[in-house]
């Protein structure tokens, strides 16, 4: 097996495809219908069409990728989309076609798209809150699925560090085979015995993490979520100092109630209560 950055002898195109996927969530302390409005415009306004866009450049520089064209647009009362078209290599500017700038993008949803040749790049943003719920929650949906010698790999810290992360759930997957020169088969590429090993360690450190991998299938998943729960980093137009303690106390575990149930996947506590 070989390390992430070192090349095989391949016969061909590298046909495996090395998907990375994952739900970053950020989580807030919004009681009153005021703050959770807040909340909804401060999300708007930290993850528009210009600041997502940005973030995709990002990645496209960093996993080796060329931008074709880009197309964006953030919606009233909120919400954006971009769209970008990339490929491992550079195209002549002749065989770009112009009219990729006028697709119709889906209004209802933060999206970003992104398109390698034969690989993609994808993210969708979902502002949540209740009514009945003083907790509300931002998720974001990210997909970087990649062919040939690029990896999605490359761009993990930089996703995770572009995003407000309380919880993270990441997959990593590779499909397919390829061959190299004489014919042998490869079903990876690469040595990889956990999605941890490709992220910082200070990072890390910062988090509660599990790992559920299924290695004869090439099947990586990993589970973070946040150790410190800081309260100025959760309320909305209050001061946690201005609070009484036991306040300040009840918050914090209608902050970690949330975060446990969202990181189990599971309504933990009122499977409890019954």
């Amino acid at each position: 097996m070989l390390g992430l950055n070192q090349k095989l002898r391949l016969y061909g195109f590298n046909n495996l495809t090395k998907t990375l996927s994952f739900n970053i969530y950020d989580i807030c302390y919004a009681k009153t219908e005021r703050d959770k409005n807040d909340y909804i415009s401060y999300i708007d306004e930290q993850y528009n069409s210009e600041r997502l866009t940005n973030i995709l450049r990002g990645v496209t520089k960093i996993i080796g990728a060329n931008i074709l064209n880009i197309s964006k647009q953030d919606y009233d009362p909120q919400g954006a989309s971009v769209a970008i078209l990339i490929a491992e290599l550079g195209v002549p500017s002749e065989l770009v076609d112009p009219s990729c700038n006028m697709g119709e993008l889906d209004p209802k949803r933060d999206c970003v798209v992104a398109h390698l040749d034969k690989s993609h790049v994808t993210v969708h943003t979902y502002p949540e809150s209740h009514p009945e719920n003083e907790v509300s929650t931002f998720r974001v949906d990210i997909d970087v699925s990649t062919c040939g010698e690029i990896s999605p790999l490359n761009a993990l810290n930089y996703l995770i560090g572009s995003f407000d992360s309380d919880i993270i759930t990441i997959d990593y997957r590779v499909r397919g085979f390829t061959r190299d020169v004489n014919g042998n088969k490869y079903f990876i590429d690469h040595d990889i015995s956990s999605i941890q090993d490709f992220i910082d360690k200070d990072t890390l450190e910062k988090y509660d993490a599990i790992d559920v991998n299924v290695y004869n299938s090439n099947i990586f998943h990993t589970k973070m979520m946040i150790k410190e729960i800081d309260l100025n980093n959760y309320l909305f137009n209050e001061d946690p100092y201005d609070l009484k303690p036991e306040v300040r106390r009840e918050i914090r575990n209608k902050l970690s109630k949330e975060m446990i149930e969202i990181y189990h996947g599971l309504n933990i506590y009122d499977r409890l209560e019954k």
